[in-house]
Order: structure tokens, then sequence, then C-alpha cells
């Protein structure tokens, strides 16, 4: 099996999967300067935006594994779907992002249950599953947070 341009590119989180170092955090990184985009907040826009890479993220996550071993570093494409998850419904403001990105780090790091019961899952559903599951995770504990400190 063999990655084409498109495919390579958008599953390596536009290349962000190839750093030596870190690669899970430059892809969210990539993701959140796509969310920083005037519009891209938008809530219809961004859940268009999750479900199109959600989709296209399976596919091509089954091809990175095929290539590159189990739940490979190279693909961060669900890096980038979760970090679009975890900035839902968020106020647009530089430090509820910045709270937002650490969360969502620890979260994707740590992968508490069951976080790491979907990430055992082969293929791409587990690639994209249990980032999805510590988005989602994120998403809360991030409202949560904003709600409490700024009664938001």
């Amino acid at each position: 099996m063999k990655l084409n341009f498109i495919e390579k590119l958008i599953g390596s989180g536009f290349y962000s999967g190839f750093m030596p170092k870190a690669p899970g955090t430059y892809g969210s990184a990539v993701a959140l300067l796509f969310y920083l985009i005037p519009g891209f907040e938008n809530p219809t826009f961004l859940l268009t935006i999750i479900t199109f890479f959600t989709i296209v993220g399976v596919g091509i996550g089954t091809k990175f594994e095929s290539i590159y071993g189990k739940d490979p570093k190279q693909c961060t494409i669900d890096e980038m779907v979760g970090m679009w998850i975890s900035l839902l419904f968020i106020p647009k403001k530089i430090w509820f992002i910045l709270l937002a990105f650490v969360i969502w780090r620890v979260f994707d790091i740590y992968k508490p249950f069951p976080v790491n019961v979907a990430e055992k899952l082969n293929g791409g559903i587990g690639i994209m599953l249990d980032d999805i599951v510590a988005a989602i995770y994120t998403l809360i504990v991030t409202h949560i947070i904003i709600f409490i400190l700024f009664r938001l």
C-alpha cells in the first residue's frame, strides 16, 4: 500500500507528523493555526471540517498504519481533529484557546479510560477514535473551567 501526495499531506497534518520530536503537538499546533483563520470557529463550518477529516482520517490512518506500524507518529490527522473538537463552542480568545490546547495535549498523551481502550483498536478507527474521545474530555473540562473561572 502506498500513500499519494494528498493522503500524505493531509494524513501527516501538513507534514507535522514528520517532525523529529513531538509530532502530535505539532499536528495540534497546525490545527490551531487553521482555527485562527477568521470564521473557522463557526460551529457549522468547524463541525463540517471535523466530520470530513474524521471520515477521511479513518481511511488514510489505515494506510499510514500499514506503512509505518500501529498508531504511527507520522499520522497526525487525528491530532488535528482532536484539537478542533476541543475548541468547539469555546469563545475565540487566546487564553481559552491556549487552555484548550494544554488540556488537549494532556488528555492525548496520558490517555485516561476509555481513551486507552479506543487506542487499541486497529487501523484508522483506532487512530481517530482515541483522539476523538480525548477531545470530548478536553471539550467538557475546558468548558467547565471557563464557566467556573469566567462565568461564560
